[in-house]
């Protein structure tokens, strides 16, 4: 007899692609059934078979504070009661957007969205419209949302022009995306200068988390400010993750680098839909209804998604969070590799805050090429090893994940403790 997992799977399968509404979810890459899930409380959910799990996904990043943590939920709580949505202003969109301007320098003004992808596309527009240049560069193994132009593998050489990702992408419009090797300051050099007046834009992760978690070089970061500021193109850093993840001020406070327009999300939602892009007044300025580029959005700042996210920040900004959550992130992070390494197995990892990458090989990479090396294989019998034992990490071998707050001893002995397990079975 069907699990309930996997009775709800079935059903999932009947009206839902892939039974799944993104992707990831799916389990597709690790193979069995995906896990439905009905309540979180702090560093723990269950799911629909009741069973207990330790979360080192978070919503994939958003819940910097746990599972319903009782600040968000209760503010929620209050502010549905008077409206969900107005398609019109409100006061606790200013809140937000000043919150985020305080936090973040290099913002100047902010316009709120409902997704990461969302975010992402209208930099990108933006930064085409400011600049009146079609070209923008992405790197390779980075993921900035599903849009058109960003949905593009790299070419057959280092400068060739992108090709499409996906079905339903046209050639054409993928053309204008120039894909270059994460952390190689000399290609990205190399087409500047064959490209240079056609470029609107680089759009980088400054950590990267969408191939696992790759920490970029600091030349290459330095690299992308300084191409951009000598060929007139627009520096967008992607901190959809790593905006008020990695550290109060996002990833560009811990390497000193002032982007031109920064997109973020997750967090700043709390758990609830909502994302942003903001940065150089004279940049956002060309946005309508004060300029000529389009960008707008029904739902765009509802007043429960940005209460959660208020809530969110504030909690975020309590003295030494950043440092505990390192701490907590770090003992995770290093008691598993060596515990791994002790049975014998090639591993790695880094974390930065409440962030972490965990590689199946022996040194970190800075590439996708070199993230393509890991043990899969290995990977996949880790994680449903830990899945047996009640913890539960990124489904996937080029996921980042994350640690919560909430997270504390206990969850780093069950932890360990679990992996101590796992790789004592392994190692037959």
């Amino acid at each position: 007899m069907n699990t309930p997992n996997e009775q709800l799977f079935n059903r999932a399968q009947l009206v839902i692609p892939g039974g799944v509404n993104s992707p990831v979810r799916a389990f597709r890459s690790v193979g069995g059934t995906p896990r439905f899930f009905k309540k979180g409380k702090g560093p723990r959910f269950w799911d629909a078979e009741g069973r207990e799990y330790i979360d080192y996904v978070c919503s994939w990043g958003p819940l910097l504070h746990g599972h319903a943590h009782p600040d968000i939920v209760n503010a929620v709580c209050r502010v549905a009661q008077d409206g969900m949505s107005f398609g019109a202003p409100t006061e606790l969109e200013i809140d937000l957007a000043e919150r985020i301007i305080g936090l973040v320098p290099s913002i100047e003004m902010v316009r709120l969205t409902s997704s990461g992808t969302e975010a992402t596309m209208s930099a990108i527009r933006l930064a085409r419209g400011f600049t009146g240049r079609t070209n923008i560069i992405k790197f390779d193994g980075c993921y900035h949302g599903h849009g058109d132009a960003l949905l593009v593998k790299a070419g057959s050489g280092a400068l060739t022009l992108g090709q499409p990702d996906s079905k339903g992408i046209p050639a054409d419009l993928a053309s204008h995306t120039l894909v270059l090797p994460y952390n190689d300051a000399h290609a990205l050099k190399e087409c500047f200068q064959r490209y240079g007046e056609e470029i609107a834009a680089i759009i980088v992760e400054p950590i990267a988390g969408n191939m696992n978690m790759v920490l970029p070089q600091r030349e290459f970061l330095q690299a992308c400010r300084e191409l951009t500021q000598e060929y007139g193109a627009v520096l967008i850093f992607d901190e959809v993750m790593t905006g008020f993840r990695v550290a109060l001020g996002g990833a560009q406070s811990i390497y000193g680098i002032q982007p031109d327009l920064t997109t973020l999300g997750k967090v700043i939602g709390g758990g609830m839909p909502l994302a942003a892009f903001g940065g150089r007044r004279d940049i956002m300025e060309h946005l309508a209804p004060l300029g000529p580029v389009y960008q707008a959005g029904t739902l765009s700042g509802n007043p429960v998604a940005v209460t959660a996210g208020l809530i969110n920040l504030e909690l975020a900004s309590e003295p030494g969070l950043f440092e505990r959550l390192g701490d907590m992130t770090r003992a995770v992070m290093d008691g598993i590799t060596e515990i791994g390494t002790r049975y014998g197995f090639a591993l790695s990892s880094c974390s930065v805050g409440g962030m972490f990458g965990l590689h199946f090989q022996k040194e970190c990479p800075s590439n996708l090429e070199q993230v393509m090396k890991a043990d899969i294989a290995l990977f996949k019998r880790f994680f449903h090893g830990m899945l047996k034992e009640g913890i539960y990490m990124a489904p996937s071998a080029y996921e980042a994940g994350f640690v919560s707050s909430v997270h504390g001893t206990q969850e780093l002995h069950e932890t360990l403790e679990a992996a101590e397990k796992v790789f004592c079975e392994l190692a037959g």
